[in-house]
């Protein structure tokens, strides 16, 4: 949940007025997290604290894995309340196991989704993330951080100057959505 990628991003979207809510699971394998996505949106839904028409799930790396089960599941329940997805540094693969994707939940997503990834990651072949996305239901955008690996570090650029790619890119994909 610290990942500076988070946090930044949590920061930059509550500063421009997007209402943000993080969490983090201890369990290392996608069906707890899975689980946990689906409580906290089960609480976002029904809690008299907030009145929200509907929410944006995100993740990275494997919470974005969860994420997109989730988005899954409720796009195929044909409830509107996840409006889009989020996926940073998604893992498409295991490092250099390319020939076992990561892309079924992918598939069947109709709401949006936006993808940030390294041009350079290790777990997101860019031309496969592409072909995956050709094949999508939902309307998917690519942002690539060019030269960037799974964890976004690039030679050559401070972690800021990345962070906020990544957070104006954000922020500017969710006005797209909403718009």
């Amino acid at each position: 949940m610290n990942f500076s990628h988070l946090t930044s991003l949590a920061n930059y979207l509550v500063s421009h007025g997007v209402l943000c809510l993080r969490f983090t699971c201890k369990g290392l394998n996608v069906a707890y997290r899975t689980k946990a996505y689906k409580a906290v949106l089960e609480y976002l839904r029904s809690s008299d604290d907030y009145t929200l028409s509907g929410v944006f799930l995100a993740g990275r790396s494997m919470g974005s894995r969860a994420a997109a089960s989730v988005t899954r599941q409720t796009d195929q329940d044909n409830d509107s309340f996840v409006q889009g997805l989020i996926c940073l540094s998604y893992p498409l693969h295991r490092p250099k196991l390319r020939s076992k994707l990561r892309d079924e939940d992918l598939f069947l997503i109709k709401s949006p989704v936006l993808f940030v990834s390294g041009s350079a990651d290790e777990m997101c072949d860019k031309r496969l993330l592409e072909k995956v996305a050709i094949k999508m239901k939902a309307p998917p955008k690519i942002h690539w951080i060019e030269n960037a690996n799974h964890s976004m570090a690039v030679k050559g650029r401070t972690t800021e100057d990345v962070l906020l790619e990544i957070n104006i890119q954000v922020l500017s994909w969710i006005k797209e959505v909403i718009a």
